[in-house]
């Protein structure tokens, strides 16, 4: 049974910074990328980050480049997501999701149904 286990969520001031983690179980993580999604009030799901099973390759939205860092410790089967200068607008559930090493997925890391597991999301208040 895959479950990916999402945490380090909570309220942080704007200019804040926090560092999420994901832990996965139930499947051979090194066979997966990862990515992180985002889902605010309102508003529908969207990308915020992605790593290659072997995390040389990284990819953000234009939004959180520069201030979130995706990255990944094999030996621990987690990834982390740290978000520094955290504003208002990135207030939403987070989730990460794993994709079963697509060949393709540098240009298909920012899309929903490219992953096959899902965690249940931790969510990231961020207050003015």
């Amino acid at each position: 049974q895959v479950q990916l286990v999402e945490s380090g969520g909570g309220l942080v001031q704007a200019g804040g910074s926090l560092r999420l983690s994901c832990a996965a179980s139930g499947l051979g993580f090194t066979l997966y990328h990862m990515g992180w999604f985002r889902q605010a009030p309102g508003k529908e799901r969207e990308s915020v980050a992605g790593i290659t099973r072997s995390g040389a390759l990284t990819y953000y939205a234009d939004a959180m480049a520069g201030r979130f860092t995706i990255s990944r410790d094999n030996a621990k089967n987690t990834v982390f997501l740290q978000m520094n200068s955290l504003k208002p607008e990135d207030t939403a559930v987070y989730y990460c999701a794993a994709d079963r090493a697509s060949l393709a997925y540098g240009s298909r890391w920012s899309r929903e149904d490219e992953y096959d597991y899902w965690g249940q999301g931790t969510q990231v208040t961020v207050s003015s």
